[in-house]
């Protein structure tokens, strides 16, 4: 005889928090954004750096990543890069394009490429929260 036992959806189960991945070169941005995220009970991940990006992708699940599309390397682009890499391992990761250098070119390319929302600096941290709560990322409150 064999017993199948079915777990019932529970509302007070806990579930692991959602992750998020915050990509720039600006000290003051990832202190903002990480600060502001973690206070809605998201954990956060932050880097100012692309390698790093790559190793954290690699050993986490991120169910959002925000990148700031020119960081201090040569070609001004580097954020979409990463954006292109992000899609093409991950593609169900929800990815959010930032930048203070941007242009309808610029715009087009990271809707292109798979970006899920694009700002230009500087961003409205309620706004940021807002969106991410949004796109089904579960916040506390």
């Amino acid at each position: 005889m064999s017993l199948s036992i079915k777990a019932a959806p529970d509302s007070h189960v806990k579930t692991e928090p959602k992750r998020i991945l915050i990509v720039d070169d600006e000290p003051t941005i990832l202190l903002t954004l990480s600060y502001a995220l973690r206070s809605i009970g998201v954990e956060v991940i932050t880097t100012s750096r692309l390698e790093p990006a790559e190793e954290a992708l690699a050993r986490y699940a991120f169910d959002l990543v925000i990148v700031d599309i020119r960081m201090s390397g040569i070609l001004g682009i580097e954020g979409l890069e990463l954006l292109s890499y992000i899609k093409r391992y991950w593609p169900k990761t929800e990815v959010i394009v930032m930048t203070a250098h941007g242009s309808a070119e610029i715009k087009q390319e990271a809707y292109g490429r798979g970006a899920s929302y694009y700002y230009e600096k500087p961003v409205d941290i309620t706004e940021l929260a807002e969106r991410v709560r949004s796109m089904g990322i579960p916040v506390k409150g």
